[in-house]
């Protein structure tokens, strides 16, 4: 009997969904690429290099030109003759778009007009930076579209520097939450494990890099593995934390011929799951 009646307190309080809810990094941890690596190159192109790093989810970010030598860009201005062959090409090539940012808006018309576009692509998340006074418009768009925002954080002087900064932003508004950008967060002189600490359970999304330097908010990135951001205790942490989500590549260094760097991403990010097990 009191096993029973310790069940249904579990259950009611909650206590064993949350227990039950650990996360396996091989299925719940999706790869993806912020295509700024490829900010040299069109979507599409882009689109081809991922796919050739075996890299099936991408963050897109706006004004990417679509294709080389046209004058149509990546966003809401796409006509629907191009979302369509859009959304053509990336079925035929099995790649989805796990993101779009970093955005930032002048206006709620034009935040709306990102939320639109989101939705009609079938785009799960905006990444972005809001000004403070857009918060409310912006967690009331998220809801009414289906559309999470996570914000972005860039370093100092960005307002969204420090994660206390966005913690503060999300707070009562629960269509926004973290976008962990571990590789400013160390330029910017912050422990990266104590940052994610922070924001255990409002994490939607993260920006993997390392950077050469701590505390330096001109620090180049580097390959994964040999920069200080410390990326197996960053995993480690995020699998204590039972987080379910997306990794988006972004690595700005040569982005002409950063192929086989990428590649090296790709098989650092899978070692060290492997290692997780």
């Amino acid at each position: 009997m009191i096993k029973k009646l310790l069940a249904c307190f579990i259950i009611l309080t909650g206590v064993y969904s949350v227990n039950a809810q650990n996360s396996n990094p091989e299925k719940d941890w999706e790869l993806s690429i912020q295509l700024w690596t490829f900010n040299t190159s069109s979507f599409y192109t882009a689109i081809k290099k991922a796919d050739s790093c075996k890299i099936k989810y991408v963050e897109a970010f706006p004004g990417q030109p679509l294709q080389d030598g046209a004058p149509s860009v990546f966003g809401p201005s796409m006509t629907a003759d191009e979302r369509k062959a859009l959304k053509e090409f990336l079925h035929k090539k099995g790649i989805s778009i796990a993101a779009i940012g970093v955005v930032t808006a002048n206006s709620t018309k034009d935040w709306k007009t990102y939320f639109e576009f989101a939705a009609d692509m079938k785009i799960p998340i905006i990444t972005a930076e809001p000004d403070r006074n857009q918060l409310n418009d912006v967690n009331r768009l998220a809801a009414t579209y289906g559309v999470k925002v996570a914000i972005h954080d860039h370093p100092i002087p960005d307002i969204y520097w420090h994660p206390d900064s966005v913690l503060l932003a999300i707070k009562g508004r629960p269509n926004i939450g973290v976008c962990a950008d571990i590789g400013h967060w160390v330029r910017n002189g912050l422990n990266v494990v104590d940052c994610l600490k922070k924001c255990n359970g409002k994490i939607i999304i993260l920006h993997l890099k390392d950077v050469a330097d701590f505390g330096n908010t001109q620090a180049p990135d580097v390959l994964l593995g040999d920069g200080v951001c410390n990326i197996p205790v960053v995993l480690e942490e995020l699998k204590k934390q039972n987080f379910k989500g997306t990794f988006s590549i972004e690595y700005e260094e040569h982005p002409n011929s950063n192929m086989k760097d990428v590649k090296q991403y790709v098989q650092y990010f899978y070692e060290q799951v492997e290692r997780l097990k």
